[in-house]
């Protein structure tokens, strides 16, 4: 059984990535630039964009976090967003979800402009995912497929079972899993919480992909012996015997379903990692698709 380490692979993604923007600066470019919007101040939020700045840092990219009240109102969250789409030095844009209820995170995702949707969530980069076209795919997806790549899992002709349909995971990773690309080729099933026979489903899963945001809701009696299984997964669980006073769980019973799999991604420290590293990989061809425009 191999743990599939997010953060070797993720590590090793950022050392290629420095390496470019290294050598475009020795060159007299700018580095590239992300520009965050974090709207309150949800610990959870707060926690992952530090995430994003600090891996910016790390890499070599400039990064700009705006910072607005949780009372903002959605007209200057969109021109906020506008004024960075006309900003020639911003490559990427990204808002940080969830948003309060009174803003429309629609309406948010479709004011980036597609080309520094480095999130990948705006209908324009959904619907080339789709066809196959060149585009921003969203970050944990892509980041899922950066891991299969690092340790050259074989996916060719596998059965894919992808739990979740949601925009952000589910339906993109099972186009992905599908589609006619390195590391993609499978057969895909997508289920969900109106799937019947679920767990019979699971059990025919070369490939399991668990993204629905139920902790260790993925047993060990709904996998098969020698499937590779991803967490998606984060969610905070209270215990008082932790440090502070929460456990980061999957979305899998990771002890006791590891010694099942070939391979597995732990959690934390698989996907979430991942997830960060695809967004630098699509803030830099952001940059690339600017700079040589």
């Amino acid at each position: 059984m191999i743990v599939l380490d997010g953060k070797i692979a993720a590590q090793a993604i950022k050392d290629k990535l420095k390496a470019q923007v290294e050598n475009f600066t020795a060159n007299g470019l700018r580095p590239p630039k992300l520009a965050a919007i974090l709207v309150g101040s949800n610990g959870a939020s707060e926690t992952y964009v530090a995430s994003k700045v600090k891996n910016c840092a790390e890499t070599g990219f400039e990064s700009l976090l705006i910072r607005l009240d949780a009372s903002v109102d959605e007209t200057t969250l969109l021109q906020t967003i506008e004024k960075l789409n006309h900003d020639h030095t911003v490559d990427g844009i990204l808002v940080q979800l969830p948003l309060p209820k009174h803003i429309s995170e629609q309406k948010v995702i479709e004011t980036i402009h597609p080309a520094k949707d480095v999130d990948g969530f705006h209908p324009v980069n959904a619907g080339k995912l789709v066809q196959g076209l060149p585009g921003f795919i969203p970050a944990t997806p892509y980041g899922i497929m950066l891991l299969l790549e690092h340790f050259d899992i074989q996916t060719k002709s596998k059965h894919a079972v992808v739990i979740g349909r949601s925009n952000i995971v589910g339906r993109p990773m099972s186009i992905l899993l599908s589609s006619n690309i390195p590391y993609g080729n499978c057969t895909v099933t997508i289920a969900h919480s109106h799937t019947q026979n679920l767990k019979a489903i699971c059990l025919q899963a070369d490939i399991l992909v668990a993204a629905l945001g139920k902790p260790e809701f993925v047993t060990a009696d709904m996998v098969k012996p020698g499937a590779i299984v991803i967490d998606v997964g984060i969610t905070r669980v209270e215990d008082a015997t932790a440090k502070k006073g929460f456990r980061i769980k999957g979305d899998v019973a990771f002890n006791e379903v590891a010694p099942k799999t070939t391979a597995i991604t732990p959690v934390p420290g698989g996907v979430g990692l991942m997830t960060i590293a695809g967004l630098l990989t699509n803030t830099l061809q952001a940059y690339l698709n600017n700079v040589t425009a």
